[in-house]
């Protein structure tokens, strides 16, 4: 019988204390989410004031937007990575002049040849042959 009343406060003490740890829990949860409801009216408040602050410096929500936007495009293009691609469409456009050049002049050079053929008679002429 000893064994089992020493088992019976056992489990009759750990249950108390998962009460009151379940209470502990309980209490810390109430206060937190206290905390996050301040902590809300504060940040809404402190944005009211942002936007008031905005309003009497003239800005609006088109001017930031074009203000970030400028600043993300410069940031763009002050990038490695841009600069590394626009050297490499640079040099790509000056090497497809080259060669539409190179094959501008083949073409041209073709042409006149093909024009200076065309107007050179051709002897003898083809009505008189021998027959």
């Amino acid at each position: 019988f000893a064994d089992q009343s020493q088992g019976c406060r056992s489990i009759y003490t750990n249950r108390q204390q998962q009460v009151c740890s379940e209470n502990r829990i309980s209490e810390l949860k109430v206060s937190v989410e206290e905390e996050i409801n301040t902590l809300r009216q504060v940040l809404c408040a402190k944005e009211r004031h942002a936007a008031e602050l905005k309003r009497k410096l003239g800005l609006n929500p088109l001017n930031e937007l074009r203000q970030n936007l400028t600043r993300s495009w410069q940031d763009v293009q002050t990038s490695n990575a841009y600069k590394k691609t626009q050297e490499t469409l640079s040099q790509a456009g000056q090497k497809t002049t080259a060669a539409l050049s190179t094959v501008s002049t083949a073409i041209s050079k073709k042409i006149g040849d093909m024009r200076y053929s065309a107007t050179e008679p051709t002897w003898p002429p083809l009505s008189c042959r021998n027959k």
